[in-house]
């Protein structure tokens, strides 16, 4: 494996619901004690629990390093609240924040705000491409450091207009002026993250090349997931984009319960199984799973894992004090984080002000 490729490797915190702070404050510190990039709390209109945002909200002053990405659906929520939102998060985590990008299908869901019916998902993934470009703009819409100060006496003005952009962007569903209430966030754009299903639209994969920082796939084979991650670059490029600022990671449900199977002759250890829309699974021990990641990430199949405990505590435990212990000790994922902010786990720039960039001018 290349010295200069980076190993990324983030988890799920979610499972049953649970409605208290101290359980997902302990999983969050036990992956951050692991020096993994981020965890995820998945989070649907449909599931029973708390709201994913507001809970690791209340994870950020809990932890110190860790990413936090809850999932943010894009349909029936208006952009906008969703841009301040997400912003806000990556104030209060000082700078560790994304978000998983999803969107609403079911009719039952449309009920729930009754102001429109279900769409396909294809007209979703679209209007979810919007409000991720939008949402962009908006982060960028005050420049850095502006902010609620007396900029000059003599005018009496509490807030330097100069330094406010309107984004005045209008979608298929909706449109958004600006500027946005919430100062430009810690890391310039909080990182988006996109959930490759196999079998999904094209509209999906295509909201995943354009706007993603981080995309999750599905492959049962390091060969389908290293020419999924190559499709995916190729099409970043085509829309303009560097696609060394693309991160694909390999999704896995981890299933620890068993530990390692005994070397018997013939056997395969560590089962990886294919599992259509749910997903891939591995069911075995740490070591075994360790040798697996080492394995792809040194194929350059993907740039990292995204794994999901069927039991969370156990399988975590087992990850972060096992498999993440392993690799440590053979020199291929970091035994602290470098930097303080999502991003510079991932090894992404910060990006620049677009409005700034552009001579101020919206």
């Amino acid at each position: 494996m290349s010295a200069t490729r980076t190993l990324h490797l983030a988890a799920e915190i979610g499972g049953p619901p649970r409605y208290d702070a101290a359980s997902y404050v302990a999983l969050a510190r036990l992956a951050e004690h692991g020096a993994l990039d981020f965890v995820t709390l998945r989070d649907s209109f449909e599931r029973p629990g708390p709201d994913a945002l507001a809970v690791l909200a209340r994870v950020a002053p809990a932890t110190e390093r860790v990413g936090l990405v809850p999932t943010v659906t894009t349909t029936h929520t208006e952009p906008f609240h969703l841009a301040e939102a997400v912003a806000t998060l990556d104030w209060v985590s000082h700078g560790r924040a994304g978000w998983l990008v999803d969107v609403s299908t079911t009719t039952a869901q449309a009920r729930l705000f009754g102001r429109r019916p279900a769409a396909p998902a294809s007209a979703l993934w679209r209007e979810a491409g919007e409000v991720a470009d939008v949402a962009a703009r908006l982060w960028d819409s005050r420049e850095d450091g502006a902010g609620n100060r007396n900029t000059t006496l003599s005018t009496g003005r509490f807030i330097d207009r100069d330094t406010l952009h309107h984004v005045d962007f209008r979608g298929a569903t909706f449109a958004v002026r600006g500027p946005s209430t919430v100062p430009r966030p810690p890391q310039g754009h909080p990182v988006t993250v996109v959930d490759i299903v196999t079998g999904r639209t094209p509209e999906l994969t295509e909201t995943a090349a354009r706007y993603a920082d981080v995309v999750l796939i599905r492959a049962g084979r390091a060969e389908e997931a290293a020419a999924l991650r190559g499709r995916l670059r190729a099409r970043a490029a085509e829309t303009g984009r560097d696609p060394g600022t693309l991160r694909v990671l390999a999704a896995l449900t981890l299933d620890c319960h068993d530990g390692e199977l005994p070397r018997e002759p013939g056997r395969v250890y560590g089962r990886h199984t294919a599992a259509g829309a749910a997903g891939a699974h591995y069911r075995g021990g740490p070591v075994d799973l360790a040798d697996l990641i080492t394995r792809w990430h040194g194929d350059e199949a993907v740039d990292g894992f995204h794994l999901t405990p069927v039991e969370p505590h156990r399988d975590l435990e087992r990850l972060v004090n096992g498999t993440v212990a392993v690799l440590q000790h053979r020199g291929l994922f970091r035994t602290f984080h470098p930097g303080g902010t999502l991003r510079e786990h991932l090894g992404l720039a910060r990006p620049a002000n677009r409005y700034t960039t552009a001579g101020g001018a919206s």
